[in-house]
């Protein structure tokens, strides 16, 4: 039986404890809970092709209220000594691979697409270049730095580089909900490195 409440609410806060902006979809259930699972898991791989820990990625499903569902997710990712760009580079990959499950599966339409964006996964990206001495920007380049546009190319083309894993890793986390790092390293072949400082 689904719950009527999220099992873990702390997953619908961004890293900063505010509340994650949610956004009507309009996919069925099944739809919206795989496009999250492509979401998470682009997080994961990327990160993990980067040398990044990832401790767990999953897909979070409830409904409020009768004929009404909602569907988050998350990734632990341990991002120590990551040069930022790459860490920015993974926070992209979870939007830019939803928007591209859309449009593989025959799903796009520009609302739909629309509704795949993540402020929470731009700002902590801003955040985190930002701690490291480098310049993200959300609509422009900044002298020295780069555009969340830029980046999210950066992510482009690593998800088409590593699309077969995300996909495998997605159809995954949908059938069991959680998948520890090292589950998605057998899965894909990739490997979860070992090494600690949580994102």
């Amino acid at each position: 039986m689904m719950p009527t409440a999220p099992a873990k609410p702390d997953m619908l806060l961004d890293h900063r404890g505010a509340t994650k902006t949610s956004r009507e979809s309009a996919l069925n259930y099944e739809q919206a809970r795989l496009g999250v699972a492509f979401h998470e898991a682009a997080h994961a791989v990327v990160a993990m092709s980067y040398g990044m820990n990832v401790t767990t990625s999953e897909v979070m499903a409830w409904f409020p209220e009768p004929g009404q569902y909602a569907v988050t997710g998350g990734t632990v990712v341990n991002y120590h000594a990551t040069p930022a760009w790459h860490f920015a580079t993974q926070c992209a990959a979870g939007e830019v691979a939803q928007v591209q499950y859309l449009m593989a599966y025959g799903l796009w339409t520009p609302e739909r697409a629309l509704a795949c964006s993540a402020e929470h996964d731009r700002e902590q990206a801003i955040d985190v270049v930002t701690e490291c001495g480098g310049q993200l920007a959300r609509h422009h380049v900044p002298l020295g730095g780069k555009s969340w546009g830029q980046v999210r190319g950066m992510a482009r083309r690593r998800i088409n580089f590593l699309w077969r894993e995300i996909r495998t890793t997605a159809h995954a986390m949908n059938e069991q909900t959680v998948l520890t790092g090292d589950e998605i390293a057998a899965l894909t072949g990739l490997t979860n490195p070992r090494f600690g400082g949580a994102a």
